[in-house]
């Protein structure tokens, strides 16, 4: 017995009588609906191509895959016009065989499964002949064609077109999502770079560095909206904190400087009238300045080829240097305590900086650890930059293992 809505249409247009059921198949809700739908008298014709373009667009929102559009497409091609609707007769009636060799062989049973998927989601319907064969009749009345009925393509036309649009619309949604989020990562990446040259301690920059390396590798997948929407507020807030950070040490810069100026304000009159009292505060030295100030960390890789080599992802910013040269030192035989006082004497970046250096003369260093606890020493009283044995290096050609033993440029040797 058939449940739900009756459908029952008795047509007499195009053939004597036109089929409800399917040889040898149970009738189903779905058929009974879409058999109502087609047999409608006000379906435009539309091009086929059009409504497979608009089905393919739409065809996850009615669960097909692509192998059933590509069934889908073979059937299309047996139909002789380019329209389907109005009053045309848009049944076509290859055999199981036809269908295969158009298919490029597939199985039967595999093409079988394709087809009773566009028959379930009402994408064609099966009109049976009393035997089962497809085929097609002609003789003085109406031509009486048996097969596959594709006017539910032209049925379903606006439906297809609405539900493409729609998928369209959130498609482009989704990539201009992915594109901000990409760019938020690179200007994450950029702020952690900047921060840690001037504050490499922090140990924020890890955090946020884990994040951007995170969100890199997410954007590897084809993230939805909601995955992106997240990424999207972490970055937000993970820049609004990488901006504070960055933007601290010059607040406190200006708060200093504001204190300084008050202070002479007030004391401007005493010092019009005696100038031997004046307290002249004495700018420090430019070596002092740039204690742990490393070189740009560009300049760095592109001198210190050597260390790189031990990197399998490449140095992406201080924090890859910082770990490489952890990784590294004790290959040099440099002692971990060492390591760790000269980190604390030079700062990390600028130690990170030096061990680079060495290992693009380390043939020449005859003891790795007391030549970088000599080195040390001269960075904790001021008197020694990484800078200068970047810049030596790049004179390698003819620059000797000498100046890259000076720091200061002719001021200290090794």
């Amino acid at each position: 017995m058939i449940r739900g809505p009756l459908f029952f249409v008795f047509v007499y247009i195009k053939m004597e009588y036109t089929p409800v059921s399917s040889f040898r198949r149970p009738i189903s809700l779905v058929e009974l609906k879409n058999h109502a739908d087609t047999m409608r008298a006000d379906i435009a014709p539309i091009s086929k191509w059009d409504a497979l373009r608009r089905l393919a667009t739409a065809r996850q929102h009615f669960g097909l895959s692509d192998r059933d559009l590509t069934v889908l497409q073979t059937l299309l091609g047996f139909h002789p016009e380019t329209e389907i609707g109005g009053d045309s007769l848009a049944i076509v009636y290859p055999s199981n065989k036809t269908i295969c060799e158009r298919l490029n062989g597939m199985p039967c049973s595999t093409m079988r499964r394709h087809i009773a998927r566009l028959v379930d989601t009402g994408v064609i319907l099966r009109r049976d002949s009393p035997n089962g064969k497809r085929y097609v009749r002609r003789g003085a009345g109406p031509k009486l064609a048996f097969g596959f009925d594709l006017t539910p393509l032209a049925a379903r036309f606006a439906e297809f077109t609405k539900i493409a649009t729609e998928v369209e619309a959130t498609e482009a949604r989704r990539k201009r999502l992915r594109d901000t989020v990409s760019l938020m990562r690179r200007d994450l990446a950029g702020y952690i770079d900047y921060g840690i040259s001037i504050d490499p301690n922090l140990p924020v920059w890890d955090r946020l560095d884990d994040l951007a390396r995170l969100t890199a590798r997410d954007l590897r997948r084809k993230l939805n909206l909601e995955d992106l929407d997240h990424l999207q507020a972490k970055l937000h807030t993970a820049l609004e904190e990488a901006v504070l950070h960055i933007n601290a040490p010059f607040a406190k810069g200006m708060s200093t400087s504001n204190a300084k100026y008050e202070q002479h304000h007030q004391d401007s009159d005493k010092e019009c009238f005696d100038e031997k009292e004046m307290e002249v505060v004495e700018e420090p030295t430019s070596l002092e300045a740039t204690k742990h100030q490393p070189p740009p960390l560009r300049q760095v890789l592109s001198n210190c080829a050597e260390i790189q080599t031990y990197s399998g992802d490449g140095v992406r910013n201080w924090n890859d240097l910082i770990r490489l040269a952890d990784t590294v030192s004790p290959m040099m035989g440099i002692e971990p305590k060492v390591w760790t006082a000269v980190k604390s004497q030079m700062g990390q970046c600028q130690a990170a900086t030096v061990l680079a250096a060495m290992l693009e003369r380390f043939a020449m260093i005859k003891s790795p650890s007391a030549y970088l606890r000599v080195l040390g020493k001269k960075a904790e009283v001021g008197v020694f930059s990484s800078a200068g044995m970047i810049r030596a290096l790049n004179r390698a050609k003819s620059t000797t293992w000498a100046e890259l033993c000076d720091g200061t440029e002719g001021v200290l040797r090794c």
